[in-house]
C-alpha cells in the first residue's frame, strides 16, 4: 500500500470516526421512539436546512450529476437541476410551515404515514398500512443505491472487491444510525453537508488547473455537437446528437415535483424548533442546493476535458462515468502528502453524501415498520425502552436488505435514485398537498390516490415509456397528475370529512 493510500485511509477512518462518535453521544438522548425518530421536535434552522438538502442530494450529487453531464452533456443535468432548485425553494415556502403546524396539532405525529393516519382520523389504519408500504417500496432500493456508491468508492481507489467494501459501508452507516436516531442523522447530516461542499471547491479548483484553464475546459465542450446546449444533448461516448424538445424539458423539470412526497425530507419540516425559523432555513437550504448542483454539472464538464486529455479514463456509460470524482481524487493523491490529505477529503465528501441520505432512508423505513406496522397496525404493546430497542433492530434487518439489492456492482445511481424519486413523488406527493391545503379531501380520496401514483410509476416506467416518442416522459409526472385527478375525483364522489377533521384543519390555518 502506497503512502498516499495510507493518507487517504487516514481521512475517511477519521471522518468515520466523526460520526460514529455522534451516534454514540447521542444515543444516550433517545428515550423514547419520539426522540429516536424526530428528535424531540428540536431542531435549529441550520441543521434542518442542511440535514435536509445534504439527504436530499446522496450519492447522485457528487457521483450522479457529474457522471451524467460527463456523457450526456449539459441540457438533461441542468433542467433537472433547475426542477430541482425550483421545488426545493416551493417546498419550503408552501408546506414546511404548515405541515410543522398540522403534524403537531394531529396527535403529535412523528412519522408521515401517522400524519396521514391522524389527519385523516383513519381509524382502519389502511392509509397508514398503505404508506408503510410504499415507503419499504421505495427507500430500500434507495438505500441500497448508497451502499452500492459506497462500495463504488472504496473498490475504485483502492482496488479491493466491490462486495466486501460495500458491506462494510452499509455497516458504518447502520451503526451509528442504529445507536443515534434522527438526532444522530441529523447533525451527521450537517457535518456531511460541511464536508460535501469543500470536496466540491476543491476539485473545480484541481480540476480547471489541471485541464489547462477555463478557455480549453469550454473549447473542449464546444468542439462536440449539442454538449452545452440546453434544446440538444450530445453524447460523448457515441457521438450522436438528440434533440432535447419541450415535452422532454418539462418531463425533466418535474423532478421538482418529488420534493413535496420525500419522507426523509419533510420529517426536517415536522422536527424543526419552530415554525418562525422555517423561513432562515429556507433560505440556507435554497441557496445551498443551487450552488452545489451548478458546481456538480460544471465537474462533469471539466471531467470531459480530462479525459480528452487522458488524465482520467474515457468513459462509455453513466455507470461508468459516476465515478469521475473518485479519479480525479486518485491522482490527486498522487501528488504529496499535502494532497493526499486533500483527496481524503474529497472522497470523505462522496462519502458523506452517500451517508446523509442512507442514515434518513434507514430511519424513515424502520419507522414504517417498527412504528406504523408493529404498532400500529398489527397492535404490538411496547413501553418507550422496548420501541426503541425495536427501532434499532429494524434499521438492522432494513440495512441487511438493502446490502442484497447492492450486491450488484453495474448498477447505475442515478438510475436507480431516479425511480425511487419518482415512486415517492407520485404516492405521498399529492396526498400531501391535498391533505394540508384542500379541506374537502377524503380518507377514500388519499387512498386511492396514493394507490394511483404508486401504481402509476411502474406502469409507465415499465409499460408506458418503453414505447418512446412522445410517450418517453419520465414517471413521475404522470403518475403525479394521474394521482391528483384520482384524489379529486373520489373525493367528491364521497362523504365530506367529519366535522372533527374539518375543525382541525381550519385551526391549522387560524395559528
Amino acid at each position: 500500500m502506497t503512502l498516499s493510500q495510507i493518507l487517504i485511509i487516514v481521512s475517511i477512518v477519521a471522518y468515520m470516526a466523526v460520526v460514529i462518535g455522534i451516534g454514540v453521544y447521542f444515543s444516550r438522548k433517545n428515550k423514547s421512539s419520539d426522540d429516536f425518530y424526530l428528535g424531540g421536535r428540536s431542531l435549529g434552522p441550520i441543521v434542518t436546512a442542511m440535514s435536509a438538502e445534504a439527504s436530499d442530494m446522496s450519492s447522485w450529487l457528487l457521483m450522479g450529476l457529474p457522471g451524467l453531464a460527463l456523457i450526456c452533456g449539459v441540457a438533461d443535468p441542468a433542467w433537472t437541476a433547475i426542477g430541482l432548485a425550483i421545488g426545493t425553494y416551493v417546498n419550503w415556502l408552501i408546506v414546511a410551515k404548515r405541515l410543522r403546524k398540522y403534524s403537531h396539532m394531529a396527535g403529535n405525529a412523528i412519522t408521515i404515514p401517522e400524519f396521514f393516519k391522524n389527519r385523516y382520523n383513519d381509524s382502519t389504519n389502511v392509509l397508514l398500512a398503505l404508506s408503510a408500504i410504499v415507503i419499504l417500496v421505495f427507500f430500500i432500493p434507495y438505500t441500497a443505491s448508497g451502499f452500492s456508491a459506497c462500495g463504488k468508492l472504496f473498490s475504485s481507489l483502492f482496488g479491493i472487491d466491490y462486495l466486501p467494501a460495500m458491506i462494510l459501508s452499509a455497516l458504518i452507516i447502520s451503526l451509528y444510525t442504529m445507536l443515534g436516531g434522527f438526532l444522530a442523522a441529523s447533525t451527521t447530516d450537517l457535518i456531511q453537508s460541511i464536508v460535501m461542499s469543500i470536496a466540491l471547491v476543491i476539485v473545480v479548483v484541481y480540476g480547471v488547473d489541471t485541464a489547462g484553464g477555463l478557455d480549453n475546459i469550454i473549447n473542449n465542450a464546444k468542439s462536440v455537437e449539442g454538449y452545452l446546449s440546453l434544446t440538444q444533448m450530445g453524447n460523448t461516448a457515441t457521438g450522436e446528437v438528440s434533440d432535447y424538445g419541450p415535452i422532454t424539458i418539462i418531463s425533466t423539470m418535474a423532478w421538482g415535483l418529488g420534493y413535496f412526497g420525500m419522507p426523509h425530507i419533510l420529517l426536517r419540516f415536522m422536527a424543526i424548533r419552530h415554525e418562525d425559523e422555517v423561513t432562515l432555513a429556507r433560505r440556507i437550504a435554497s441557496v445551498w442546493v443551487v450552488i452545489s448542483m451548478s458546481v456538480a454539472i460544471f465537474i462533469g464538464i471539466i471531467g470531459y476535458t480530462l479525459s480528452v486529455q487522458g488524465v482520467v479514463p474515457r468513459y462509455e456509460t453513466t455507470a461508468e462515468s459516476e465515478r469521475i470524482l473518485i479519479a480525479i481524487a486518485g491522482i490527486l493523491s498522487q501528488r504529496g502528502v499535502v494532497l493526499a490529505l486533500v483527496a481524503g477529503i474529497i472522497l470523505a465528501g462522496i462519502l458523506a453524501c452517500t451517508m446523509s441520505t442512507a442514515d434518513s432512508q434507514l430511519l424513515a423505513a424502520s419507522s414504517s415498520v417498527s412504528q406504523n406496522l408493529m404498532i400500529d397496525v398489527i397492535g404490538m404493546k411496547l413501553n418507550d425502552a422496548q420501541r426503541v430497542i425495536a427501532a434499532r433492530v429494524t434499521v438492522i434487518v432494513i440495512a441487511l436488505v438493502a446490502i442484497v439489492i447492492a450486491w450488484n456492482p453495474n448498477s447505475s445511481v442515478f438510475t436507480i435514485v431516479s425511480f425511487a424519486w419518482a415512486g415517492f413523488g407520485a404516492s405521498f406527493g399529492p396526498i400531501m398537498l391535498f391533505s394540508l391545503f384542500w379541506r374537502r379531501t377524503t380518507r377514500l380520496g388519499a387512498i386511492a390516490g396514493m394507490f394511483t401514483g404508486g401504481v402509476s410509476v411502474f406502469v409507465w416506467k415499465y409499460m408506458v415509456r418503453p414505447l418512446g416518442g412522445a410517450w418517453n416522459i419520465y414517471e413521475l409526472l404522470p403518475a403525479f397528475l394521474l394521482s391528483c385527478v384520482v384524489i379529486v375525483a373520489v373525493s367528491l364522489a364521497t362523504e365530506e370529512p367529519e366535522q372533527e377533521i374539518l375543525d382541525t384543519f381550519d385551526a391549522v390555518g387560524k395559528v
